[in-house]
């Protein structure tokens, strides 16, 4: 069939294979901009998150937690522990016996977990685990609190400054250290 077009109206009456030439030329150019949207996701916004993730420094010893966006008074307590973890992280998952000992066993140092996921997902992923936890807050991005990595054990004296840093899943040792830690610090 061929398009018609009426005299002096400026109205075209479309054939099938017009229409159809026209469904696909639409359809193109959805596609076209579906894979742009697809590309800039993941080339060009992991790039811009990285540089953003590099002018965050790193929650080392000696550096201070103060005014990183945890909302947390430092001041209430003589030390904290920052659990920074993901509900989709294994080892956090692997890790949560620890920090199910950790919170039976340490009653003066108040335990804040920072997660990327919203409060009321850490909330309950905690208490599904039966973890202890004081607090818990949420953060765009982990990098935004100094860490790289989940899990990682932050523990913050009274000041907002981290005394120390404990980074992925522990080892058998290392969860002695906490522990330790800890109880000097008055858990």
């Amino acid at each position: 069939m061929e398009t018609q077009v009426q005299a002096g109206s400026g109205f075209r009456k479309m054939g099938v294979a017009a229409k159809i030439e026209t469904t696909a030329n639409l359809s193109t150019i959805v596609v076209a901009l579906l894979i742009l949207a697809v590309l800039f996701k993941a080339y060009l916004l992991p790039n811009m998150m990285h540089r953003v993730a590099a002018a965050s420094a790193p929650a080392a010893l000696g550096s201070s937690l103060d005014g990183r966006a945890l909302g947390v008074n430092w001041k209430t307590n003589r030390h904290t522990l920052v659990l920074a973890i993901s509900t989709i992280c294994h080892y956090c998952k692997d890790s949560i016996p620890f920090y199910r000992t950790l919170g039976a066993k340490i009653a003066n140092v108040k335990m804040v977990a920072v997660l990327p996921q919203t409060a009321s997902e850490g909330e309950k992923y905690l208490a599904e685990n039966g973890v202890r936890i004081d607090q818990i807050r949420q953060v765009a991005a982990l990098n935004t609190v100094g860490v790289t990595a989940t899990p990682t054990l932050l523990l913050v004296d009274g000041s907002g400054v981290v005394t120390h840093v404990w980074v992925g899943q522990l080892r058998p040792e290392q969860e002695t250290e906490v522990l330790t830690a800890l109880e000097k610090a008055g858990g």
